[in-house]
């Protein structure tokens, strides 16, 4: 009766320092974890704040005042006189 119950007090303390051990490489993993998410949440606000400065700029770069400096300017174009219109139907 003595030998089982020495042999199962020595299985449970070894079952408690297995889950012990288990617990602290589970914490480990998910700490691992965390720090990539915030890295590719970093990563992904990052990219957002692109994508926005490149609308603006595309917003900016494509506004008919532009267009039609640059085109008058660069490719010497002009709004034809009203006289000079001839509507198709």
């Amino acid at each position: 009766m003595k030998r089982v119950t020495l042999w199962l007090t020595v299985f449970l303390a070894f079952a408690v320092m297995v889950s012990g051990v288990g617990v602290s490489y589970v914490k480990y993993l998910t700490r691992k974890q965390f720090a990539k998410l915030q890295t590719i949440k970093t990563e992904c606000d990052q990219a957002e704040t692109r994508w926005m400065r490149l609308q603006l700029e595309e917003s900016t770069l494509t506004g008919y005042a532009l267009v039609e400096s640059r085109a008058r300017n660069e490719l010497g174009l002009y709004l034809p006189p009203i006289n000079e219109i001839k509507i198709l139907k």
